[in-house]
């Protein structure tokens, strides 16, 4: 890896932790954003000449409280900001952001995410904007991920970043008593954090674990702290088992595996049994089932099978049609889609998909093309199914799923 691409793992890694930090300190987002930013092209400056430091993390931390203490300078802020920023340098130079870990009601990346989905901001705003403070990504990787210009999405966090300034919100994770009214957009954004990383939209790797272990991370110290909550304990299943199947979701060259031609015995058993005990604990609390606890249910059908061909696959188009009563958009449609062609056929499956064809919101979405050629050719529709390959192809971002749809068009010559 050139020095320049350990440098953005480095950042991908740890802005969120750098941002919350900063955060804490200068009580103001935006601001504290810009400071992470500034240490970052320090580092993109120096370093290449330098090397990289043993504890990169501590380094752009210090380097950014350092800038907070010339822009306070300059621009004559209170001296009690200036005192209490000055401590916390010289307090900590290089900060333990192990120690900083295992305080859950303390963990400066808990006290983000909510400040982030502050109701006073839009949903839509609250998404994206943790999204580009936690998880590090891209306003065209979160315009990807909610299929949606990458224009209004840059709008969407400058508006919120403003907001939450003018507003003066306080850095702290919420009373008892609003913790849960805002608790279904923070488990709405740690799983879109999470989907980033499980399938990456943009860039030359298919999977990016580290934001996958970030997402799984905060949604643990949720369960910590909001431990009657069904759904919390359905998206930690739904991620654990997920995450289960890493090691079989590339291969050496790290080339995208299909779920249906992965090897099981690759799937890690620890994370499939924590997820289905999370699952439990889940569907023990009681009451309807929500849609992470649905979507958890489907992915422990596939942990629960022995091999692709035993897959319940009766029941997860069940659980489909039931999590589409819930949340009845495309996208779920899509997959209910291809839950109902495994139980039932491809002309079954083919019928639900020509039906999404017209819908807006799927006009980029590559996997809609990919889905329908998957189910052309089961059919025999070469011709056709070659188009849909192509076309998908074209819509992804991501070099390696569009050399898999590349090598599915390709096979669709050869028989």
């Amino acid at each position: 890896m050139s020095i320049n691409g350990s440098i953005d793992a480095i950042w991908k890694s740890e802005s969120a932790w750098i941002i919350g930090g900063l955060t804490r300190i200068v009580r103001d987002i935006g601001l504290a954003e810009d400071l992470a930013q500034d240490a970052l092209l320090i580092a993109l400056e120096r370093w290449p000449l330098s090397g990289i430091p043993d504890n990169p993390g501590a380094w752009l931390m210090t380097t950014a409280k350092r800038r907070a203490i010339d822009l306070l300078r300059r621009n004559k802020l209170r001296e009690r900001k200036y005192e209490e920023l000055s401590y916390e340098l010289n307090a900590q130079d290089e900060p333990d952001f192990d120690s900083a870990l295992d305080d859950h009601i303390g963990d400066d990346l808990l006290r983000l995410i909510f400040i982030t989905c502050h109701p006073i901001l839009s949903e839509e705003a609250r998404s994206a904007l943790t999204l580009r403070l936690l998880g590090g990504l891209t306003t065209e990787e979160i315009a990807k991920a909610y299929l949606v210009p990458e224009s209004t999405v840059a709008q969407r966090i400058t508006r919120a970043k403003r907001k939450l300034s003018e507003k003066r919100v306080e850095f702290e994770v919420p009373p008892e008593s609003e913790l849960k009214a805002r608790l279904s957009s923070v488990l709405e954004v740690i799983y879109l954090m999470f989907n980033e990383g499980y399938s990456a939209s943009a860039g030359d790797r298919w999977l990016r674990p580290v934001l996958c272990e970030e997402a799984f991370r905060i949604g643990r110290i949720l369960a910590e702290i909001v431990h009657d909550e069904p759904e919390v304990y359905g998206l930690v299943a739904l991620m654990d088992i997920q995450a289960s199947r890493f090691k079989a979701r590339v291969d050496s060259a790290g080339e995208p595996i299909l779920l249906m031609d992965q090897k099981r015995e690759l799937w890690d058993d620890l994370r499939i049994n924590r997820g289905l005990a999370a699952l439990e604990r889940a569907e023990r609390l009681g009451g309807e089932l929500g849609p992470y606890t649905l979507q958890a249910a489907i992915t422990a059908c596939h942990a629960r099978a022995k091999s692709a061909s035993e897959t319940d696959w009766v029941r997860i188009s069940g659980l489909y049609d039931t999590l589409f009563q819930i949340v009845p958009t495309p996208i779920i449609e899509l997959n209910r889609a291809v839950a109902l062609s495994m139980a039932h056929g491809p002309e079954v499956g083919l019928k639900i998909v020509d039906t999404l064809l017209s819908e807006p919101s799927l006009k980029n979405y590559h996997l809609l093309p990919s889905v329908r050629g998957d189910l052309l050719m089961k059919l025999g529709r070469l011709d056709d199914a070659l188009l849909e390959f192509k076309r998908a192809a074209a819509l992804t971002s991501n070099v390696r799923e569009q050399e898999l749809l590349l090598k599915r068009a390709a096979a669709c010559t050869e028989e």
